[in-house]
């Protein structure tokens, strides 16, 4: 990665008090004020809450998922009330959870005062269902899309991709995890008992008020809001009491910009066994990663009875989007751990896509414009026009501020940043990548096998508030061999 963004290590994390108690059972505690420094590791006492499973009804052959968009209070700090929008609730929504062959139907309605949609962020379906800014749902309208998985075990997520509006709508709470799951990871020594030793760990910065609200201001700001609160599934000051001696941690950066560049506080190794769109064929040992918006990573980290320890974000060098050491979530250890298995040396990760001699190859820079290629967003035009179940290669530029990359409708591996090899945990499947100021970056693409001359996939910057500013595009997948007399203009 160009180095205006590697990470800083710092060694000390200041014990200095950022916290004003309120009185809730000695436990809840507000943040006061914007600063610089990490929050005090002995503030983080409140249990991180495990969003539930979704338990979907069985209709023939099809699982049914039911999905409501919703206003509500909640507390992101205990004992303070704070508005959200979430999914079957007041913030966040439940984890939905799938294998690859089985078929899912999502029920959704729109229970909000304004438009959304519903995006499938990692998933590998039609572009119809695909939930980008062309598969909007009124207030009060009901949208159901239906396919079936194709893909390999993943940790991917969900959350609104309406035009214009959807910076706002995730900083609000609009936001969950769908899994793939797969026996062969369990079998391989990976931790998976969900809400035990498979943790969620969905991650976002937020400014809150003095009661405990959102804060909403700098919204508009160059790269939206970027918040001095770390808050995880959706409560600020988190612990999470760990009763084995390994746990399985999917790490989402659900931040609207921030990047986070992850550590634990005594710069322990663990084991990255999967990135984006899926696992590894080995697991990886890191003591850092760097995840920008919209990234997701799955680790194991092993620890002993009756220590503690804290996941954090080391400081980076850009002035804006890492300009801060963040402390997230406090583990704390059992007195007694039950025994966990060590991760097998194979694990059930798929084959890297092969790029055709010679490949196709299509360049995209980003402009100080919210541009990309010197254009932004038009819904009624089509950019690229692609082969579906195609390889192709990818070359994405940045020679302005920093951005990354997220592409629907295919799953790719980071070939070469700046043309090195990136690092060994970056090589796994992914759908997001960070390319930072002075950057290139080059990539191995898999298109989904999935022929649609009509309903476009999006590419676009994922800090939210550069694609609702038009930093994004659109493509279609087609029959091989029909590209040029597809119709680059979409019917209204």
């Amino acid at each position: 990665m160009s180095g205006a963004l590697e990470p800083l290590h710092a060694r000390q994390i200041s014990r200095r008090a950022l916290l004003t108690a309120v009185g809730v059972s000695g436990v809840g505690l507000a943040l006061a004020g914007c600063t610089t420094q990490p929050a005090d590791p002995d503030s983080f006492v409140n249990a991180l809450p495990i969003p539930p499973e979704l338990s979907p009804r069985v209709d023939g052959d099809t699982l049914v998922f039911t999905l409501s968009a919703q206003a509500g209070t909640t507390e992101l700090i205990p004992g303070q009330t704070a508005n959200g929008f979430g999914y079957n609730g007041a913030y966040l929504g439940p984890t939905l959870r799938a294998r690859q062959g089985d078929r899912v139907r999502v029920e959704f309605t729109n229970a909000l005062d304004e438009v959304t949609t519903l995006h499938w962020h990692g998933m590998l379906l039609p572009a119809k269902y695909d939930g980008g800014p062309h598969q909007t749902v009124e207030p009060g309208n009901t949208w159901n899309p239906e396919w079936e998985i194709v893909q390999p075990a993943a940790t991917l997520w969900y959350h609104p991709h309406v035009m214009g509006q959807t910076a706002e709508q995730v900083y609000r709470g609009l936001g969950g995890l769908f899994l793939i799951d797969d026996a062969a990871l369990t079998e391989a020594g990976v931790p998976s008992t969900y809400g035990v030793d498979d943790i969620p760990v969905i991650m976002q910065d937020r400014n809150l008020t003095g009661s405990g609200d959102l804060d909403l201001a700098g919204l508009n700001a160059t790269y939206g809001i970027l918040g001095d609160t770390m808050v995880v599934n959706g409560r600020a000051l988190a612990a999470l009491d760990v009763t084995t001696e390994a746990v399985h941690l999917r790490l989402l950066n659900a931040c609207n910009a921030r990047i986070l560049h992850l550590e634990f506080d005594d710069q322990r190794e663990f084991q990255v066994i999967a990135t984006d769109t899926g696992a590894l064929s080995a697991p990886v040992t890191a003591n850092t990663v760097t995840l920008s918006n919209g990234e997701r990573i799955e680790i194991v980290v092993r620890m002993s009875a009756d220590e503690q320890i804290m996941l954090r974000s080391a400081k980076g060098t850009n002035d804006v989007l890492d300009n801060q050491e963040m402390n997230i979530l406090r583990l704390r250890a059992a007195s007694s751990l039950a025994t966990s298995p060590e991760v097998a040396q194979t694990l059930p990760g798929s084959a890297a896509p092969v790029l055709p001699s010679p490949p196709t190859v299509r360049d995209f820079q980003f402009g100080n414009d919210m541009s990309i290629n010197g254009v932004m967003m038009d819904m009624s035009r089509i950019d690229e026009v692609m082969a579906a179940g195609a390889v192709e290669e990818w070359r994405v530029t940045n020679t302005v501020m920093p951005h990354n990359f997220h592409a629907h409708g295919c799953s790719f591996r980071v070939l070469e940043i700046n043309g090195k090899q990136p690092p060994a945990w970056q090589q796994g499947p992914k759908d997001t990548v960070l390319v930072a100021q002075g950057t290139s970056v080059r990539l191995a693409v898999q298109l989904v096998d999935e022929a649609d001359a009509e309903h476009p996939y999006m590419y676009h910057c994922h800090m939210l508030r550069h694609e609702d500013e038009g930093m994004m595009g659109q493509f279609v997948t087609v029959e091989p061999g029909t590209e040029a007399s597809v119709n680059r203009t979409l019917r209204s």
